[in-house]
């Protein structure tokens, strides 16, 4: 863009009280002490981030040194207000607490106020982000504040009240700025576009003022964002949705469904196509969360007034209502919320995102009473459809030889080894990776090592191998094509050979076997019992 450019938030920053968006009941109440003359010493604006908490402070200290306010506003024409604009007025004084939260920047303050202004009605301090001063500035602050010159107007602003001392607290008229509404947002971007000669769709701005998530600031920032990667293009839905790294909710719609009919690998294919689409994975875990928190108030209020979202994605979530119960709702937030916590410093988030999945998938892997619920009503639906057959369950390795120690121990005949002669090339290839395969799991592994290292490696034609998995978690995360084609990258590069890799999950009580020989070891081999694999 060009020179100079100005970002659209401080463009488009309100001058004056009625371009002020979401804070009504704050703006009514300050313009009417401006007319009124009715002004308080103490001020202390709370809110979350980007609400118009600083906004409507340097408003005010504008409106109160303004030599014709009008209604309430400042007129924005006088020297007063040209000045405290322009950032030259020594009767207004910005202090961002995070950096200077010291006793000795407390003690400059309450120094400077034993002056009046040289022009002007008042001095008005306007401290930034309060809770960040240190408990003797507070100390230090009180004295001021409990008996402050009549000229003097302290606006304190914060995101956390809750760090306030209550000595404070009660000397200070108390504004609280609410979250602003989607629509409000997506009124005011409208605005923007239209003023900026931007083509944007309406429901790309709806997207980024859900985005800001109650924060005008935060909203305009993603669109100026969004603006600047398609520049001179039209703004559509899909494009705010590629900038932003975020998933459509027919996505998450598609995920609930498998994951609500239990379907691990869908469910498991879906997250790869998120994770290929370079899609960031804890923005997706949260959009994912608020989808379900949606499809939760619906099914327990049946109240859709509350709910942001589009007539279309309004009739999916009724759909899926009738899929889940609350209970089951519960347990799927519950391990998503636990997910987003996990993720917020984890390396392999990808993976951690697979085993919150097939969890949700596979709630006898957990056994929490929620679990337990989910799963005591899954058997109950299906003893109504008349199925009695009980569930299969995958028997463990170590559970496999120990029954055959105990068909040992009874003189039960235990199944023969058989030898498997394999031609050269493929033998020498299942030699190689069998010797290497720790090194190659360890090397390339990472967070897929578990699921890896305990596979079986086999024969699979000239040119290939076959992953044979025990555990079936560790085959849904080993059997993905990324996993298989970056082992084959690795012996290509390491071993300068062409290896195909394919995956498959071994039966329950399948038995190992089958010992594979060359043809050299045939010799050494032939009172055995000899199978000759067809090339």
């Amino acid at each position: 863009m060009a020179a100079g450019y100005t970002a659209l938030y401080r463009k488009w920053r309100p001058g004056t009280f009625e371009d002020v968006k979401g804070q009504d009941h704050i703006v009514t109440t300050l313009k009417n002490q401006i007319r009124t003359g009715r002004i308080g010493h103490a001020y202390l604006f709370c809110g979350t981030r980007g609400t118009g908490k600083t906004t409507i402070a340097k408003i005010f200290a504008r409106a109160v040194n303004c030599e014709q306010p009008a209604e309430g506003n400042p007129c924005g024409e006088c020297a007063a207000c040209r000045s405290i604009a322009a950032g030259n007025s020594v009767n207004v004084v910005e202090i961002d607490a995070a950096s200077n939260n010291g006793v000795d920047n407390i003690r400059e303050i309450r120094d400077e106020v034993q002056y009046s202004p040289a022009d002007g009605k008042y001095r008005v301090y306007i401290i930034d982000e309060v809770h960040m001063l240190s408990t003797g500035a507070f100390n230090a602050l009180l004295k001021t504040l409990e008996e402050p010159p009549s000229y003097v107007i302290f606006i304190l602003a914060t995101t956390e009240v809750h760090k306030i001392p209550v000595t404070v607290l009660s000397r200070c008229q108390r504004y609280d700025f609410r979250r602003i509404t989607g629509d409000t947002i997506t009124d005011r971007l409208s605005e923007m576009a239209a003023a900026e000669d931007i083509d944007a769709e309406e429901k790309a701005l709806r997207y980024i003022a859900k985005k800001g998530d109650g924060s005008m600031r935060d909203a305009i920032s993603l669109f100026d964002q969004c603006v600047a990667f398609h520049y001179g293009e039209q703004l559509t839905y899909e494009k705010v949705m590629e900038v932003l790294g975020a998933v459509d909710n027919e996505v998450f719609s598609n995920l609930l469904r498998n994951v609500a009919q239990g379907d691990t690998v869908r469910s498991l294919r879906l997250v790869e196509e998120i994770v290929l689409q370079g899609r960031e994975l804890t923005q997706f875990v949260l959009d994912f969360t608020w989808y379900m928190r949606n499809l939760l108030l619906l099914e327990a209020s049946g109240e859709e007034d509350s709910l942001d979202m589009t007539a279309e994605d309004l009739c999916r979530l009724r759909e899926e209502a009738k899929l889940l119960d609350g209970a089951t709702l519960m347990r799927y937030i519950r391990i998503f919320s636990e997910l987003s916590n996990q993720m917020r410093y984890a390396a392999g988030k990808r993976v951690l995102l697979e085993l919150a999945v097939i969890r949700l998938t596979k709630p006898q892997m957990e056994e929490n009473l929620d679990s337990v619920l989910q799963r005591l009503k899954e058997l109950e639906k299906r003893l109504d459809q008349g199925d009695f057959s009980l569930p299969q369950r995958q028997r463990p390795a170590e559970e496999s030889s120990r029954d055959g120690n105990a068909r040992e121990a009874v003189g039960e005949e235990m199944p023969k080894e058989q030898a498997v002669v394999l031609p050269k090339a493929q033998y020498e290839d299942l030699k190689l990776i069998g010797e290497k395969w720790k090194q190659i799991v360890r090397d390339i592994g990472g967070a897929n090592g578990p699921a890896l290292l305990g596979v079986r490696v086999e024969p699979f034609g000239e040119g290939s191998l076959m992953l044979g998995f025990l555990d079936e978690n560790h085959y849904l995360i080993g059997s993905r094509e990324s996993v298989l084609l970056e082992l084959e990258a690795y012996v290509r590069a390491n071993f300068e050979r062409e290896i195909t890799f394919k995956a498959r999950l071994l039966t329950a009580g399948e038995e190992r076997d089958t010992r594979y020989i060359s043809e050299e070891e045939l010799k050494d081999k032939i009172h055995m019992d000899i199978i000759t694999e067809n090339d």
